[in-house]
């Protein structure tokens, strides 16, 4: 097979047309490659790395992100345990006890943990002396009788509530159970 002059000058020039065509090809992805690196370089801290070793690094540091993750959810549930039996919720209900009485002097105050157990103390001030009471509390309740002020005082911490005094209007009027 024969090739005639034309057929060899055509096959030329469109064999240096694709060339050039590849060649700014090439050149244009190498200014890419370029980019794409700098942005690598600047996004891997400064030095050129490998995106696998990168990926094995974020791997082993996820890896021991998830293990203190897991001891500091165990400790999470220790302290869930035990804030459950410490004393979290406290509430103070001062009141006259007395009608003669003035100033708010006798109190009740509940102190409880997160199930309601614990205790509520009640002081009860006359003119000449106080009297005391503690009573205990399961679930917000107790075995023995409880004041108005006492359930007052038990609901006020159970519902994170402030201590409380009486308003002027009803200051004489209270009296203890």
């Amino acid at each position: 097979m024969e090739l005639d002059a034309n057929t060899v000058a055509l096959l030329a020039v469109i064999s240096t047309a694709t060339a050039a065509l590849l060649l700014i090809a090439v050149v244009f992805l190498w200014l890419r490659l370029r980019v794409v690196r700098r942005t690598q370089v600047r996004a891997f801290g400064g030095t050129e790395r490998d995106i696998l070793e990168v990926l094995a690094d974020q791997g082993a540091a996820i890896g021991s992100l998830e293990r203190d993750l897991g001891v500091l959810d165990g400790r999470a549930a220790e302290l869930r345990e035990r804030l459950r039996r410490d004393l979290s919720h406290v509430a103070i209900v001062r009141y006259d006890a007395f009608e003669d009485m003035g100033g708010a002097l006798s109190f009740s105050a509940a102190l409880l943990d997160e199930r309601g157990h614990g205790l509520v103390i009640s002081a009860i001030n006359g003119r000449s002396e106080t009297r005391s009471y503690a009573k205990a509390i399961v679930a917000g309740d107790s075995e023995h009788s409880l004041s108005a002020e006492e359930l007052e005082a038990i609901d006020a911490a159970m519902t994170d509530r402030p201590a409380t005094a009486p308003p002027p209007s009803r200051r004489g009027r209270r009296r203890a159970s």
